[in-house]
C-alpha cells in the first residue's frame, strides 16, 4: 500500500478566525483564503487532516456533538468550492481545567503525538513527506518531533508565537500564502 503525503492543519487561528471556544456554526469564519488554500492542497495530492485541541469540551462549554456539527458545517462550506478535509482528529481533554472524564493527562493533546499517530495508521501517512501548519508552537512542535516540515502561520496567535520559535520552522502570513509557495 502506497504511503500518502498529508497536510496536517490546526483549526482555530489557522483555518478559521480565532474565537474563544468556537463551536457555534454562526461564529465560524474562514481566515481569508484558507478555504482556497485547502483546495490547493487537495489539488497537489495531499490528504488534508485537521488536528485540533478542544479543551472547551473538557471545560463543559460545549459537547463533542457540537464540535462534530461545526465540522460538518465546515465540510459543507468547502464542498461549495470543490475542496475537502479528509478527516478531523481532536483532543477533548485538559489536565487541569477538565471536568469528569475529560480531566486527564492524555497523549493526544498537542504537542503530544497521538492524534498524528492515529492518522498515520488510519491513512498510511508518510511523515517525511508531510507538513504540519498551525498558529502555535504546540502545533508545530509535534511535527518537528515526527520529522515533518513544520510551518507557523501568523494568523491567530502566530504573530506572538513567532518570537518563541526555534529549529527548522517556516513562517508565513497565513495558509494561502504557504499554499501558493507550495504550488510553485
Amino acid at each position: 500500500m502506497e504511503k500518502k503525503k498529508c497536510i496536517f492543519l490546526d483549526r482555530d487561528g489557522t483555518i478559521n478566525k480565532e474565537v474563544d471556544y468556537l463551536y457555534k456554526v454562526e461564529d465560524f469564519e474562514f481566515i481569508d483564503g484558507a478555504n482556497e488554500a485547502i483546495k490547493l492542497f487537495n489539488g497537489l495530492g495531499y490528504l488534508v487532516i485537521v488536528v485540533t485541541n478542544q479543551s472547551g469540551i473538557a471545560r463543559n462549554y460545549y459537547t463533542e456533538d457540537d464540535l462534530k456539527n461545526l465540522h460538518i458545517h465546515i465540510d459543507k462550506l468547502l464542498e461549495r468550492i470543490s475542496a475537502k478535509i479528509d478527516s478531523y482528529y481532536y483532543c477533548p481533554h485538559h489536565q487541569t481545567k477538565g471536568i469528569g472524564k475529560y480531566k486527564v493527562k492524555c497523549l493526544c493533546r498537542k504537542p503530544e503525538l497521538e492524534m498524528f499517530l492515529r492518522a498515520k495508521k488510519d491513512f498510511n501517512i508518510d511523515f517525511e513527506n508531510s507538513i504540519i501548519i498551525g498558529d502555535k508552537i504546540s502545533d508545530v512542535e509535534a511535527g518537528v518531533r515526527l520529522g515533518m516540515k513544520s510551518v507557523l502561520v501568523k494568523s491567530g496567535h502566530g504573530a506572538k508565537e513567532e518570537k518563541k520559535l526555534y529549529g527548522k520552522i517556516s513562517i508565513f502570513n497565513n495558509l494561502l500564502d504557504f499554499a501558493k509557495t507550495l504550488k510553485k
